[in-house]
């Protein structure tokens, strides 16, 4: 008889090891002992993830002329985010999927924004107000000094405001688009719905939410600026 031939097995890039490598990462503060963790258990967890994510999803429209180099960049932004990431909330391997493709769209936007001006926006959420109301348009020129500000503290504070991994994604997604905010062909409330809602695959009821309890904390460290007091989130 003859064998049937078995298929044969990938390698598995992102393992519970990885997982469990990234918690021993955030355990530690001795950054020798970071690095070798890092270096022999995590980094190719998210060099492959990188480039899953790049050509699964046909990221293909960069500024660099090597791929190499753009997967240099995700896997810089991943290190970036490693820290909220947290036991218990989800894996490892889904987070930084979501995190490392909310990045890869971001940096795509002049294409994807293209696209997405297409798109029926009557589908998106009609609530007026929640995004656009975070930053007057005539505002946002000669306020952009304070808009840095609170980006830059609520980014520190995400993971004490947003305890669900699906908030937080949300948030962080939010106070990204923000800081790509130059860059953006884009910037009116409908269509940054939609966007969210690509980044993270969350809903609108979930991404509304999200924002009023930013905006919340955006209007109290904006009166805080306003009257000369240090920005307390």
């Amino acid at each position: 008889m003859t064998k049937k031939r078995g298929r044969k097995s990938k390698r598995q890039y992102f393992t519970d090891d990885t997982e469990q490598a990234i918690l021993e990462y955030l355990a530690t503060d001795n950054q020798v002992l970071r690095n070798k963790i890092y270096n022999e258990r995590i980094h190719f967890s998210f060099y492959k993830l990188a480039e899953n994510l790049i050509h699964t999803f046909k990221f293909y429209y960069t500024e660099v002329d090597d791929l190499e180099d753009l997967k240099h960049e995700v896997i810089t932004f991943l290190l970036e985010k490693l820290h909220y990431f947290q036991a218990g909330k989800g894996k490892a391997f889904s987070y930084f999927s979501i995190v490392g493709k909310n990045y890869l769209i971001l940096y795509n936007n002049k294409n994807y924004a293209k696209k997405k001006g297409k798109a029926d926006l009557l589908e998106a959420d009609t609530d007026n107000g929640i995004l656009t109301n975070m930053e007057n348009e005539e505002r946002l020129e000669e306020k952009i000094e304070f808009l840095d500000i609170f980006v830059e503290k609520a980014d520190r504070k995400l993971e004490k405001i947003f305890n669900k991994e699906e908030d937080l994604l949300v948030a962080d997604a939010v106070l990204t688009l923000f800081k790509k905010r130059s860059t953006l062909e884009i910037f009116n409330k409908k269509a940054l719905y939609i966007y969210i809602r690509e980044i993270t695959g969350c809903d609108t009821p979930s991404i509304t939410k999200v924002t009023k309890t930013l905006k919340k904390y955006y209007i109290k460290a904006y009166n805080q600026w306003e009257m000369g007091q240090p920005i307390v989130l």
